[in-house]
C-alpha cells in the first residue's frame, strides 16, 4: 500500500513538472492527528468517550474480581466438595471467564465499540478538514497536499510546508462566524487577511511573533501591577477594619487581655522611641537592618501569596463562566 502511494506521488510530480516547467510545484501536508487534538468539539467528545471506556474497564475489573473470588473459594473448599459440585463450580467459572472475554472484545476489540465510536467522532471533523484543505489549496495554488498521519510514509518533512495550523484556523473561523455580528465579521475578516499574509511571508511571521511576545510581556506586567495594587488595597482594608474593631472593643470595654498586652507593648515601644531610651540607642545598626530585611521579605511573600490567590480566584471564575456559556450554547442548539 505504501509503495503504491509512493509510486503515485512520484508519477504525479513527474507529470506536473513536465507540464508546467515554468511554474514551481507547490506541495503541502497536514497532520490529521494534530488537527483533531486542537479542535474543541472533538476534544470534548473524546473526553466523554474516555469516560465510557473507563466505565467499561471498571466493569471488566469487577468481573475479574468475582471470578478470582470464586476460584479462591473453590480452592479452599475443594476437599469438602463432591466431584459433581466441583465440576459444577468449574463450569460456572469457565462460563464467567468466557463471558468476560466476550465483553472485553466487544468493547475494546479491533471491531469493538471503542474503535467504532472513535471513528464516528472523527468522521465529521475529517470531512471539515478535507473541505478546508481544498479551499486552502485552491486559494494558494497548492499542487499536492498529503496527510502526514496516513499510510504514506514521510521520511522527512519541512515544517514550512505544514498547513495544519491554517486548517485549524479555518475550522475555528467557521465556528466563530456563526456567532458574530456585522462589525465583528469585518474585524474577523481583517484578522484573517493578516493571518494569510503571515502564512505567505515567513519574515513577516517572525516579526508578528516578536510583536505578540512583547504584547504578552506588557500585558503580564500590567496585570502584575494591578494585582499588587489590589493586594495592597486589601491589606489596607483589613488593617482599617482591625483598627475599627479594636476601637469598638475598647469602647464597649470588651478588649481581651492579649489585645491589652499588645497595646501596652505598642505604647511602650512608641514611648521608648520618642524618649530615646538606652535600649533603643544601644541596639546595633546591623540588627535593625536585618529586622527591616526580614520584614521586607515577609511582606513580599505575603503580597505574592495574595496575588496568587487572586489569580486562582479569577481563573476559577473564568472557567465557571466559560462552562456556563458552553452549557447555554448547547441548550440553545
Amino acid at each position: 500500500m505504501r509503495k503504491q502511494f509512493l509510486f503515485i506521488f512520484l508519477a504525479l510530480v513527474a507529470v506536473n513538472a513536465s507540464q508546467a516547467q515554468t511554474r514551481t510545484t507547490r506541495i503541502g501536508y497536514i497532520d490529521m492527528e494534530y488537527i483533531l487534538e486542537n479542535v474543541s468539539d472533538y476534544k470534548e467528545a473524546r473526553a466523554q468517550l474516555e469516560l465510557k471506556a473507563q466505565k467499561w474497564k471498571q466493569d471488566i475489573e469487577a468481573k475479574k474480581l468475582d471470578i478470582n473470588n470464586l476460584k479462591e473459594g473453590l480452592k479452599a473448599e475443594r476437599a469438602l466438595l463432591t466431584k459433581e459440585l466441583i465440576d459444577e463450580r468449574e463450569t460456572e467459572i469457565k462460563f464467567l471467564e468466557t463471558e468476560m472475554m466476550d465483553y472485553q472484545q466487544k468493547q475494546f476489540g479491533s471491531e469493538g465499540n471503542l474503535m467504532h465510536q472513535k471513528a464516528a467522532l472523527a468522521k465529521p471533523i475529517q470531512d471539515q478538514v478535507f473541505t478546508a484543505v481544498q479551499d486552502i489549496a485552491e486559494a494558494k495554488n497548492y499542487d499536492f497536499v498529503f496527510d502526514k498521519s496516513s499510510d504514506l510514509t514521510m521520511l522527512f518533512s519541512n515544517k514550512k510546508f505544514d498547513i495544519s495550523d491554517q486548517v485549524i484556523r479555518v475550522l475555528n473561523r467557521t465556528d466563530k462566524r456563526e456567532q458574530l455580528n456585522k462589525k465583528q465579521l469585518k474585524d474577523q475578516e481583517a484578522k484573517e487577511k493578516l493571518e494569510n499574509a503571515i502564512d505567505e511571508n515567513p519574515a513577516m511571521a517572525d516579526r508578528q511573533k516578536a510583536l505578540d511576545e512583547k504584547k504578552a510581556a506588557r500585558e503580564k506586567l500590567i496585570e502584575d501591577r494591578r494585582l499588587e495594587q489590589e493586594a495592597k488595597k486589601k491589606e489596607y482594608d483589613d488593617r482599617r477594619k482591625a483598627i475599627a474593631a479594636e476601637r469598638e472593643a475598647k469602647k464597649n470595654g470588651t478588649v481581651s487581655e492579649p489585645a491589652k498586652t499588645d497595646a501596652t507593648k505598642t505604647d511602650a515601644t512608641a514611648k521608648q522611641a520618642t524618649t530615646g531610651t538606652e535600649a533603643t540607642t544601644t541596639e546595633p545598626a546591623v540588627d535593625k537592618a536585618a529586622e527591616r530585611q526580614r520584614l521586607y521579605e515577609e511582606r513580599k511573600k505575603e503580597l505574592e501569596e495574595r496575588r496568587k490567590k487572586i489569580l486562582e480566584e479569577r481563573e476559577a471564575a473564568k472557567k465557571a463562566k466559560e462552562a456556563e456559556t458552553q452549557k447555554s450554547n448547547t441548550t440553545n442548539n
